[in-house]
């Protein structure tokens, strides 16, 4: 008989011997789905998150910041530079002029609905051009704001996460009252999250001049970027930094990428181990149990390769069925799941993303695990002395 054969026929007497080692199997494959679910759980977040800021940025819209300015919340501009990016080359225009958005940002804080406490939101002042620059953002209910009118459109996330920013509310904010006029929607991205109003007249409410925090400039294709960035940046009249509004946002998320990305490997390695633990114990289980049966196996002629391999096929059965049970559950409990972080000093609502890719992962390293698993109680198996094996009662 051939190796191959050897193998197919012990694998298939091991897994048909599966049920009377129920027990100690079902252990392992809880581990291993509880592995798989926790950190496919926590790189959803990394996954969502990253998934929200990138859904926020287009190839084609650029963003101009202060040079050395990290984020909108640190960058101050002059209102009057907003002529000079217009007249960039590969700016798109239309029949009001040059597509340019300057953006003033504020941070408010608000409750929490349901609760006591509060959260910093960005108010964010702009102009009728935002529309056109921003083209994913677009009214659900009511209506745009009035320019110079204290009237506000609310972001779909925050109306649904904040009190008192429902249509048809008056937001109350320092010394002042504004209406809620229209909530709108970017299509999930990070503007979800915001409040709008007028730029002139945020300016003014917050003692902030012509001054604006970013410049959104609308180009006319993506490979338009890099002149209209080396126009601006090697300019000596302007001090600023000029990004892909995608690269930009993309940017925002690896803070927090890194760090769940770190958090989870860690829990990976920490979990796996406890799964790797338990999968010996469970190994070394069967392979006591099928002590003579393994004698009898070698005395009638079977090789230690085709013991060894059964024995490991078994241990990859048992992280395979954890890892599919793990990668299920993860995905019904947390895919879609919304929740809420910060960056930026501000509040972001996203949602969790089981991808396939983590879904992938999350079946390969519980294989790995299984595999780990079976080595040692494997390499027993097959050095399992024949003669006094079977004559163990």
């Amino acid at each position: 008989m051939s190796a191959l054969s050897q193998l197919v026929a012990v694998s298939l007497m091991n897994f048909r011997n599966l049920p009377r080692r129920l027990d100690s199997s079902l252990v392992a494959v809880v581990g291993f789905a509880g592995v798989v679910l926790v950190v496919v759980a926590i790189l959803s977040i990394r996954a969502g998150f990253r998934s929200t800021l990138a859904t926020t940025g287009s190839p084609d819209v650029a963003i101009v910041l202060r040079g050395g300015a990290g984020s909108e919340v640190n960058s101050v501009l002059g209102g009057n530079n907003s002529f000079t990016v217009g007249q960039a080359p590969g700016v798109a225009q239309d029949q009001s002029g040059p597509l340019v958005s300057p953006e003033l940002l504020v941070q408010i804080s608000l409750k929490k609905s349901g609760s006591s406490v509060q959260s910093n939101v960005s108010f964010r002042g702009v102009t009728a051009d935002a529309l056109k620059v921003h083209s994913k953002v677009h009214i659900v209910s009511g209506r745009m704001f009035s320019a110079g009118m204290n009237e506000v459109i609310v972001g779909a996330q925050a109306a649904r996460l904040f009190q008192g920013v429902q249509l048809g509310d008056t937001l109350h904010t320092g010394r002042y009252d504004w209406k809620v006029v229209g909530i709108f929607d970017d299509g999930g991205g990070l503007h979800s999250s915001e409040i709008w109003t007028s730029l002139p007249v945020l300016q003014g409410a917050y003692q902030r001049g012509n001054s604006v925090s970013s410049m959104y400039a609308k180009l006319t294709s993506p490979s338009a970027f890099p002149t209209f960035q080396q126009s601006l940046e090697h300019n000596p009249q302007l001090n600023v930094s000029v990004q892909r509004e995608s690269d930009y946002f993309a940017g925002q998320a690896q803070g927090m990428s890194l760090f769940i990305g770190i958090v989870g490997v860690i829990i990976a390695v920490l979990m796996g181990g406890g799964a790797v633990f338990g999968a010996v114990n469970t190994m070394y289980t069967a392979v006591s149990a099928r002590t003579q049966e393994i004698a009898m196996l070698r005395a009638l002629g079977f090789g230690r390769t085709p013991v060894l391999c059964s024995v490991l096929l078994e241990a990859l059965l048992l992280g395979l069925v954890g890892g599919v049970c793990g990668g299920l559950i993860a995905y019904l409990l947390f895919n879609g799941f919304q929740a809420t972080t910060f960056t930026t000093l501000t509040i972001i609502a996203f949602r969790f993303a089981v991808t396939p890719h983590l879904l992938e992962w999350g079946l390969a390293y519980a294989l790995v695990m299984g595999l780990l698993g079976g080595i040692l109680p494997a390499v027993r198996a097959v050095r399992l002395p024949i003669a006094a094996s079977l004559r163990q009662s």
